[in-house]
């Protein structure tokens, strides 16, 4: 693939991130898992893609997320927090990874409008430079509810109570790259090669990675020889450190994805990893690290398990466009000015965007899961597809 000519602002940031890899490489014996490689592509302090504080979101940057497309849908998720909030009688809101801030900023505006703010607004972000971009846009957008808000390094304490929102988090998790081989399983490492990085399949040697797959395998079913994918070994540990501090409450989680039959289907066998640079998509992750986003669908049906693992309940599981709909989202578009038709249009513009099939509405996908919670979540009222999982 061609990519853009770099400024030199990006040369720069493309040779510290290379120089961190390949010494953390070189540190490990001369080659590291994949899945440590994508930790440091994306997560170096300094140096990865999420931390080094060039432009990711919108349309200046690498791609442009839901809460950034129409505020709709940050209202429908204000919606779904709203009636558990009214449940709990109060609780708070944390959000993993607020990117632009815009959704914080909009699910707060609309939960004021609702009377039903809640107590406190946290965002769990690690990112100096995104900490920042977000107190940025909240004071813009909202400036009258930045008191509420309060920026985490690490999670809550136990006890905690209300709504935990992740949009777009899992899939940038690292995940291990896996090749099924009729000698056994294999993992794909990362070397240096003359100042550039390649790949090599070698016998699968990470901690729990053999035993993860075959606990896929009893899930899903055999592999063919030749067939290769990703695994997530970090989801299990993330739902438990999710379910030890939460009391009651939900956790909503959208994303793009499948359940565990679709995610390895025979005809899905070179995995789904994909790379985002400047609203480009392809398949090199060894390329321009620190520069692009590294990301793996989501396989839903592992999410489920490991959540009922760690004591939490399946509250849902459905597409996008049906949680919106189930929220009222053509109810929140027929509340929108209509005398300003211009923001009008952009709104069904935005809201076809999000929910047709042919763009967001059947690829991204929402799961709730709670603990302590009497009723049903309306956003999973229209469809509730957790039969699939």
């Amino acid at each position: 693939m061609q990519f853009p000519v770099l400024n030199p602002e990006q040369q720069a940031q493309l040779q510290v991130t290379t120089r961190v890899i390949a010494e953390a490489i070189g540190q490990a014996g001369g080659r590291v898992p994949f899945d440590r490689f994508m930790e440091l592509a994306l997560y170096a302090p300094g140096a990865g893609y999420y931390v080094n504080g060039s432009l990711k979101f919108g349309a200046g940057g690498d791609f442009v997320t839901a809460p950034e497309i129409s505020p709709l849908f940050s209202r429908c998720l204000a919606e779904q927090c709203a009636q558990v909030l009214r449940e709990l009688g109060d609780g708070d809101i944390l959000e993993f990874g607020a990117g632009s801030g815009v959704m914080a900023a909009d699910v707060l505006l609309h939960l004021q409008a609702s009377g039903r703010l809640p107590q406190r607004y946290l965002i769990l972000e690690l990112s100096p430079d995104l900490q920042a971009r977000q107190r940025d846009t909240l004071l813009q957008k909202a400036p009258g509810l930045l008191s509420r808000v309060e920026w985490l390094q690490q999670l809550p304490a136990p006890g905690w109570r209300g709504v935990v929102l992740g949009n777009e988090v899992l899939d940038a998790m690292p995940v291990h790259r896996f090749r099924c081989t009729a000698e056994g399983w294999q993992e794909l490492y990362v070397l240096t090669d003359g100042g550039r990085f390649r790949e090599a399949w070698d016998e699968a040697r990470s901690p729990g990675l053999q035993s993860a797959l075959q606990s896929l395998v009893a899930r899903v079913g055999g592999f063919a020889p030749g067939y290769s994918s990703e695994i997530n070994l970090r989801l299990p540990g993330w739902l438990q450190a999710l379910a030890d501090f939460l009391d009651r409450g939900a956790v909503l989680l959208v994303d793009y994805g499948y359940s565990g039959a679709e995610y390895y289907h025979p005809e899905r066998s070179a995995g789904t990893l994909i790379c985002h640079f400047q609203h480009r998509a392809h398949a090199d992750p060894l390329v321009l690290p620190g520069l692009q986003d590294i990301t793996a669908n989501v396989d839903f049906s592992a999410v489920a398990h490991a959540a009922l693992d760690a004591g939490l309940e399946l509250a849902g599981y459905t597409t996008q466009a049906h949680f919106l709909i189930g929220n009222g989202i053509e109810r929140l578009l027929a509340a929108t000015d209509a005398a300003d038709a211009g923001a009008h249009l952009d709104q069904v513009q935005g809201l076809k965007q999000l929910t047709l099939p042919s763009e967001m509405g059947e690829r991204f996908k929402v799961i709730g899961l709670q603990r302590g919670l009497a009723g049903p979540l309306q956003g999973f009222a229209q469809r509730d597809m957790r039969a699939y999982l």
